[in-house]
């Protein structure tokens, strides 16, 4: 075995451009799973440590107005074990270099006492004096996006008035670690800010003395969630309750698991497809090994080596392939991880975020591998423990040069020698050449998916905030007002149009089955903001019915026709029965739609509005802005401009590193593959080439020969990929897609020409490097060396 052990060394370095093409297509499979993995680790470990160190609260009961004696009965109920009452309001926050308005969020905070649920994590500064009312805590990251320090000042409206805070010191809280201003889908820490106010002010300010309106409390191990939320309805009904909801419902727990699924979703998917290219690759090369050391596997028979021994040396090859790919992924994929880690830190708010590499990754990595290497070298090492010695030392049958038929006829006539070289080799091995268009095909359909990947959130960002809402403002309120309060803004100086909206927090239930959603009126004649499905089709209401997203109805298990009970968790909080008139398909988060006439008659409340969306003069935007900042009835302003930029950097920083990782991978596949076969092909084809090279063919006209197959097989390969790209991608998008947002399944055709660059580049560049070698080869060895 001593002397296998040496041949493979030899052979190692004989086809090391090979293996080093292989080696990074597998170490790019294991890079993309080492680095998924270990951000998955990391994260949930990370929000699972922070989460109880800090006692986020389980479930949260937002009411009107309840009185603090509730407290005791809510920690009397069986599975709560700690309960704390809290006011909680929005407010607009007002900072002298800044001129757009800014939303914020207040919370009480009791600074005398110990904190049993959702305690914070100061970051700088100290705690509000105990009896202060003017001292408050301010979010960290809002803080540092605008220079703001401890002993700074900051002025904010809340519930109608105008109040200066001192800042005492800058906090972190699980509560908070991804905080998304009204009416926005992505995180901003300039437009957003949260501050924790002693007790005794929000109380004076909301007129809540001695009251709170949202309580947070944890549950102790085993207990009954529904039980636990269904008790906190009922107590808590005469007080104006809106629902009881779990930690799960709550927007920043909601964006971070989001976030963890499309980590286990991309792990899933994009990483057995990989490592499938890397497997197919090996195979392709491997088998070609096998056939050009024929003679050799005789010999070594000849010599006495078992089947066994023989197929153990071939697979040993294949495995030390692939352990080298392992170890090159392994260390890839740590530094991917890292880099990504920073990238998560701009926008998830942690204390600390350390990329832990999760070490059962790396058994998981070698098993990954040695299943590429086994399932790659099957059918080779299978063929060469099969040769017996006298059929193995044989030269292989000459090639049938009748194969081809009239096909093979039509092909040839006309063409020059060189041509019909190419073509011929092409006709007699077409299992060859079919697998090699796979290969290449292969590794354009990743290049294919990561374009349209690409494509489609250009796609989302267009039509949410160009098609959908075509808006200047969202301007929000703290509760429903008269449809009256539109003339206000109407009335603002700068403001085109204005628009309202109406919006419901309602819980949907059927057969024990619910769901937490938010019932949107529509309006007759609306332009600012449209109800559109997935195929930009205006949605169309009907009679008293609503219209739910298919996620929804799916969840429920209900369909159209269907009558599904609506708990309003609003003002009188009625209970309906409403059949489901349609189903929809969103592109961002899953709406509920019903006629804004029918939802007013529903809820005996109509003629109120919960917001209004705006159009603007451009050129008296700042004067917009200083008016909005000073209306007491605006408790959230979003400016779409702003939202626009927030999300495409959402999707750029986070799933577009992705999408770079893996563009860049594909790029070393779609290399890898081409390079592999020009490779062989010289190798399988050197006596041969040299021996054109002494007939008279010139460097060139030898290369021709040579690269020519791999050139037409490169086009050939072309329409394959596009067909696996296009699948590919139909699989990957509805596999990432969330109940947050969509991904539309866009197919353009810029997207087929940009993958097939790529491959027709890839092949250029390793033509070159296989033309090197053609110029640089000795034909007298060469030729020398046996039949």
């Amino acid at each position: 075995m001593r002397k296998l052990h040496v041949k493979r060394l030899r052979d190692l370095w004989r086809v090391k451009g090979q293996a080093l093409a292989i080696v990074l297509v597998i170490g790019a499979g294991i890079a993309l799973l080492v680095m998924s993995r270990g951000m998955i680790a990391s994260l949930d470990a990370t929000m699972h440590a922070y989460y109880d160190r800090y006692r986020v609260a389980d479930v949260y009961a937002p009411a009107t107005r309840a009185p603090d004696r509730l407290i005791a009965d809510i920690r009397a109920i069986p599975g709560v074990a700690a309960a704390e009452g809290r006011v909680r309001g929005a407010g607009l926050v007002a900072l002298d270099e800044v001129i757009e308005p800014i939303s914020a969020a207040l919370i009480s905070i009791d600074e005398g006492a110990a904190r049993r649920v959702n305690d914070i994590h100061l970051v700088d500064g100290r705690m509000p004096t105990l009896g202060s009312t003017d001292e408050i805590l301010l979010l960290e990251p809002f803080a540092r996006a605008h220079g703001l320090t401890p002993g700074g000042r900051i002025a904010v409206t809340l519930h109608g008035a105008r109040r200066d805070f001192k800042i005492a010191g800058l906090a972190l809280s699980p509560e908070f670690i991804y905080t998304i201003p009204p009416g926005d889908i992505a995180s901003d820490p300039k437009r957003y800010a949260v501050l924790w106010v002693p007790h005794a002010a929000m109380e004076a300010a909301y007129d809540l003395d001695g009251a709170f309106n949202e309580a947070a409390l944890t549950l102790a191990h085993g207990a009954n969630e529904a039980a636990v939320l269904g008790a906190l309805d009922r107590l808590l009904a005469p007080y104006g309750a809106t629902g009881a909801y779990a930690r799960a419902d709550q927007i920043s727990n909601k964006y971070l698991v989001e976030e963890l699924k499309q980590l286990a979703t991309m792990d899933r998917v994009m990483t057995p497809l990989f490592l499938a290219v890397s497997a197919f690759l090996l195979n392709i090369v491997m088998t070609r090994l096998v056939e050009t050391e024929r003679s050799q596997i005789g010999l070594m028979k000849a010599f006495g080596f078992t089947h066994r021994e023989i197929a153990v040396h071939y697979l040993l090859f294949a495995l030390v392939v692939a352990l080298l790919g392992t170890l090159a992924g392994w260390v890839g994929g740590l530094y991917l991880g890292r880099m990504i880690t920073e990238i998560y830190q701009r926008y998830f708010y942690f204390p600390f975020l350390i990329f832990v590499p999760e070490y059962g990754t790396l058994g998981a990595a070698l098993l990954a591998s040695g299943a590429t290497a086994a399932l790659g070298g099957l059918f080779a090492v299978t063929a060469a423990a099969r040769l017996s010695p006298a059929i193995a030392m044989r030269p292989p049958a000459p090639p049938n040069y009748g194969r081809g038929g009239l096909i093979g006829a039509a092909l040839f006539k006309g063409a020059d020698q060189p041509t019909r070289m190419i073509l011929r080799r092409l006709v007699r091995n077409p299992l060859r050449a079919g697998l090699t268009c796979l290969g290449v095909g292969a590794a354009m359909g990743l290049a294919v998916m990561m374009r349209f990947q690409t494509s489609a959130v250009d796609t989302m960002l267009e039509t949410t905030f160009n098609v959908i809402d075509r808006s200047d403002i969202l301007v929000t309120f703290a509760e429903p007002l008269s449809e009256t309060t539109l003339n206000d803004f109407k009335r603002i100086d700068g403001v085109i149009v204005a628009e309202p909206f109406r919006s419901v927090p309602a819980r949907l239930v059927n057969v024990g089955k619910e769901r937490l959603v938010s019932i949107a009126g529509l309006t007759q004649g609306s332009h600012l903001n449209r109800a559109l499905d997935a195929d930009l089709r205006e949605v169309e209401t009907h009679g008293d019915g609503v219209i739910i997203a298919r996620q929804i109805a799916e969840a429920l298990g209900v369909k159209v026709g269907d009558v599904v009970s609506v708990e309003i968790r609003g003002g009188r909080r009625p209970t309906l029965s409403i059949p489901v008139a349609g189903l929809v398909e969103s592109l961002v988060g899953t709406p509920v739609y019903m006629r804004g006439e029918a939802l007013g008659r529903a809820l005996k409340e109509q003629g109120r509005i919960s917001g209004a969306y705006l159009k603007i003069d451009p050129l008296k935007r700042d004067q917009v802005y200083r008016t909005l900042k000073d209306m007491p009835m605006a408790a959230g302003v979003s400016l779409r401009r702003e939202a626009y930029a927030n999300f495409k950097k959402l999707l750029d920083e986070g799933p577009g590193a992705f999408r770079t990782i893996m563009t860049a991978i594909s790029i070393i596949i779609a290399a890898g593959v081409v390079y592999n076969n020009a490779r062989i092909a010289f190798i399988e084809r050197e006596r041969d080439l040299a021996t054109l090279r002494i007939l008279g063919f010139t460097k060139v006209e030898t290369g021709y020969v040579l690269l020519g197959e791999l050139g037409a097989l490169s086009i050939l390969a072309l329409p394959v990929g596009a067909v696996i790209g296009y699948f590919l991608w139909t699989y990957v998008a509805t596999a990432m897609s969330t109940d947050l947002y969509a991904i539309p399944t866009v197919v353009e055709a810029e997207g087929f020409g940009y993958a097939a660059i790529i491959v027709l580049i890839a092949a250029v560049a390793a033509g070159a490097l296989v033309q090197r070698d053609v110029n640089r080869f000795d034909l007298v060895p060469v030729l020398k060396s046996r039949e």
